[in-house]
């Protein structure tokens, strides 16, 4: 397949679609702290002593083995109204209005309906029983931005519905969300962290795509946090997009200069390697890094003499598709910097089976600043579609059906021989 180059009109236009949206973020952080009591939180979340959870063995079954050699994103959609969505808004209580496109007034919902099927072999199914107990005494921690906060909710909402009232819960201690198995003594996190390393975008409810300042050699207080996790998955890149430029400072604070965003990303990410080099301990915990979700912001891209963007599209693409918003040189950077590490780190490679789903954005369907779309913002989707965030249920179960299956694997791995 023939990628095209990247198109300059993306250089004028995708500053202004990033900025709209991304206040998205801002929003529903400023909502959940609302609705937090930190420090009681925080004091029972992190007391000393946890209660200890006998470990189940994880019954698995054939269909539970993917074939080492597979290759999971390659693949086509596959239209399956029997088995799926695996979850309904109405049966997951802890989705953010910002998602929840049919409730926000979407008129179809073929969009729930579609499976990825690799081409030379078969996902797991899912099991959230499965999950539960390769996760009892653990805590998984998703890192990044408001795209990989819509990864997190999908999970929760993928477990939630096996876990019995009481059982469970989800708190609010920003910059993170905790949601809580407590039968399970496991825990599926999320922590605010755009840029991975710090930056001025790092306070959970004041913050803006528009001021950058990335702090390029900083880690180390968004590391307090992700050390004490036992399964890190980590994702940065459409806040790094905002402009071809992006201020930033390496060694003092006060030299601020101005930095091409593909160099100033690869900085951020040596920072970010060196710092899984010198604090993950690779026989207790696992890293994951999920490639850049795509955007749908021009339908010239895949219908030719166009003018619109996601707006109204409810099929997937079909045959070679390549969005001009998915950047190819920090697709290979972050390929290069993964294999340079003396740990192993699991790229999941998202980018391309994404790239299809044009139908599946929150478009019109959506909040801004806490509010649902007007209709006279509705009856203009040239400029308040969201064609950067995705409804759920959608694009971001599969992602974590993938995850599911590596970590499947890697719990058979660690299996004694039979």
């Amino acid at each position: 397949m023939t990628l095209p180059s990247i198109d300059r009109r993306i250089q004028s236009l995708f500053p202004v679609a990033l900025a709209s949206f991304l206040i998205l973020g801002t929003a529903q952080l400023v909502l959940d702290a609302m609705k937090s009591n930190h420090s009681q939180i925080q004091q029972l979340f992190y007391s000393v002593g946890r209660e200890e959870h006998r470990r189940l063995p994880v019954v698995l079954s054939k269909e539970d083995r993917m074939d080492e050699g597979c290759n999971v994103f390659e693949g086509q959609w596959v239209w399956d109204n029997k088995s799926y969505p695996l979850y309904t808004e109405e049966s997951c209580p802890y989705l953010v209005k910002q998602v929840t496109c049919q409730r926000n007034g979407r008129p179809d919902s073929l969009y729930k309906n579609w499976r990825w099927q690799p081409r030379a072999c078969k996902l797991p199914r899912f099991n959230p029983k499965k999950l539960l107990e390769i996760l009892r005494g653990k805590r998984l921690m998703f890192v990044g931005d408001s795209i990989q906060r819509g990864q997190f909710e999908s999970l929760v909402c993928l477990v939630q519905s096996v876990i019995p009232d009481g059982k469970k819960s989800l708190e609010r201690i920003p910059p993170m969300k905790i949601f809580k198995a407590k039968e399970y003594d496991a825990s599926i996190e999320y922590y605010w962290a755009p840029f991975i390393t710090e930056s001025i975008s790092d306070h959970a409810t004041n913050h803006t795509v528009l001021k950058r300042l990335v702090k390029l050699d900083s880690i180390a207080k968004h590391g307090e946090e992700w050390k004490k996790a036992d399964i890190l998955v980590f994702e940065s890149y459409v806040w790094w997009m905002y402009k071809p430029t992006i201020n930033a400072t390496y060694g003092s604070n006060a030299n601020v200069k101005e930095y091409n965003v593909t160099t100033a990303y690869r900085m951020a990410l040596e920072t970010w390697a060196n710092w899984i080099e010198s604090n993950i301990n690779p026989q207790t915990q696992k890293v994951l890094f999920m490639s850049m979700s795509p955007t749908h912001l021009w339908s010239w891209e895949w219908k030719p003499g166009s003018d619109e963007n996601c707006f109204n599209e409810t099929k997937p693409i079909q045959g070679p598709y390549w969005g001009t918003g998915s950047n190819l040189e920090i697709m290979k950077m972050v390929g290069d910097v993964l294999r340079d590490l003396k740990i192993d780190v699991k790229f999941l490679n998202i980018t391309q089976l994404s790239e299809f789903r044009k139908d599946a954005h929150t478009s019109v369907f959506t909040e801004r600043k806490g509010k649902l779309l007007t209709k006279e913002q509705r009856s203009d989707p040239k400029t308040y579609a969201d064609c950067i965030h995705w409804c759920l249920p959608g694009v971001p179960d599969t992602w974590n059906e993938i995850l599911y299956a590596y970590l499947l694997q890697d719990y058979r791995n660690f299996l004694p021989p039979q």
